[in-house]
């Protein structure tokens, strides 16, 4: 099977450039974003960066595999990394709604700041509106980036249905706090009882009426108050937002892509490629988790699922039927073997003579002192030779079948690797061996730092 090479992405190279200042890993859910954050982050501060991993996953995984109770909205140290060598590591996770707090707090004089969390439509926008998580991310991102107290910031960006949302969604929600409908909503305040703008101010609570019979007075209400308390505020939005995704294009920034081997992670992740390109965001390469190996890749599926079947077939039992299996054996009581039987108990001389001259592979039984065969089938008059090899020629048949099961996954993953490198045949990759069980620890962080350092060794496949 012939297979397209991708370029490959050497993550030591990229963690050890100083002038590498921001990694941010993106993708879509479930492909490992996190962990890879987190074992970029280990492997870097071990190499003598100090850094930060701002992570926005809910489950907590980060703080457990790092060994910290929990994270908060405060960069937390990770003990016992880059001790020896000046590196540092801390780790945080996003909380949306402090952030926010944050913000409001730092551009509105107290009593309007007070106003501003107290107000029941910022308490939804900050705790849950759609897009808010991403621009707070990106908000925490540039706060952090401006306080340049770590040398590098890896962010594991937000879990979403789709991986631009992380790009998009920003934008959208700044456009709406500085969009035209907010700017609406403050009219009344704004032109008040002037005279010159009374048709205006008549026209707006027209609108603003028939908005409050849709979403209801009090909602309607609480938005207005809003946007009246939020008026100095509302062109901060847009800026910083545009600040940041400036920060994002900047030579100092890399993007990694995220992805597990299948189809749909591998469609999102050429998508998200593209998307980089067009926005002239710098991507450093792709990251391919959970990769499948195996140590016999020169025997294929097809070839191991033939030797299995020859197994199956010679291992049958013989048929009841069979007339060679039905010889009577020598039987005691018969008096045609009784000379026969006789013959071998009753000359001493002959029984010594067997223990003492062992055929090859024999041993003499302790208590009786007769030959005996090393075959445990010949010890124990339960088990035959046949079924013995039976056992183990079935073992051996089902052993190859497990084997065609994993070459066959093996396939699969390369077909879709391949069609990803035929598409973006320039974008570097790292592929990171599977692990036997997940990663909870700061062991399992290094292994799988370990494992992007080093690349999958993949041989060409026997047909």
């Amino acid at each position: 099977m012939g297979m397209d090479v991708a370029p490959r992405l050497d993550i030591d190279v990229l963690l050890d450039d100083p002038q590498t200042r921001i990694v941010v890993c993106c993708g879509s859910g479930g492909v490992g974003k996190t962990t890879t954050a987190a074992a970029l982050g280990v492997r870097a501060a071990e190499r003598g960066r100090k850094v930060v991993v701002l992570t926005i996953d809910p489950a907590r995984r980060l703080a457990q595999s790092m060994g910290i109770d929990a994270l908060d909205n405060i960069p937390r140290r990770v003990e016992g990394i880059g001790d020896g060598n000046g590196g540092e590591l801390h780790a945080m996770m996003l909380d949306m709604k402090r952030t926010f707090d944050d913000f409001v707090e730092a551009h509105a004089d107290p009593e309007r700041a007070r106003a501003i969390l107290a107000n029941p439509f910022y308490q939804s926008l900050s705790a849950g509106f759609a897009g808010t998580q991403e621009y707070m991310a990106m908000e925490k991102l540039g706060q952090l980036r401006a306080r340049d107290e770590w040398d590098l910031i890896i962010v594991d960006t937000p879990p979403s249905r789709s991986a631009l949302d992380f790009l998009d969604a920003p934008k959208r929600l700044g456009s709406f706090l500085d969009g035209k409908f907010i700017k609406v909503l403050m009219a009344p305040a704004k032109v008040g009882g002037k005279a010159g703008m009374k048709f205006l101010n008549v026209g707006v609570s027209m609108m603003t009426g028939t908005v409050s019979k849709v979403l209801g007075g009090q909602l309607m209400r609480d938005v207005q108050t809003f946007a009246a308390a939020m008026d100095t505020m509302f062109g901060g939005f847009r800026t910083r937002a545009e600040a940041t995704y400036r920060l994002l294009q900047a030579p100092g920034t890399a993007f990694l892509v995220v992805a597990a081997p299948e189809r749909d992670a591998l469609r999102e992740a050429a998508y998200f490629v593209e998307r980089l390109a067009a926005d002239q965001m710098p991507l450093a390469g792709l990251v391919l988790n959970r990769v499948h190996g195996s140590g016999a890749e020169q025997l294929s599926a097809e070839r191991a699922l033939a030797a299995a079947e020859i197994l199956s077939l010679t291992g049958d039992p013989a048929d009841p039927a069979d007339p060679a299996d039905s010889a009577d054996p020598a039987d005691p009581a018969d008096p045609d073997d009784a000379p026969a039987n006789a013959a071998e108990g009753s000359d001493p001389a002959k029984n010594d003579a067997g223990a003492e001259n062992l055929a090859d592979g024999g041993f003499a039984d302790p208590p009786s002192g007769n030959a005996q065969a090393r075959n445990p089938s010949a010890a124990d008059p339960d088990v035959s030779p046949t079924s013995a090899d039976t056992s183990a020629e079935r073992l051996a048949a089902g052993l190859l079948r497990l084997h065609a099961e994993r070459m066959q996954v093996l396939g699969r993953e390369q077909r879709t690797h391949d069609r990803f490198t035929a598409l973006h045949p320039e974008v570097p990759v790292a592929q990171v061996a599977a692990l036997p069980g997940d990663v909870h620890d700061l062991a399992g962080l290094r292994a799988i730092g370990d494992r992007l350092a080093v690349p999958v060794e993949r041989t060409k496949r026997a047909g």
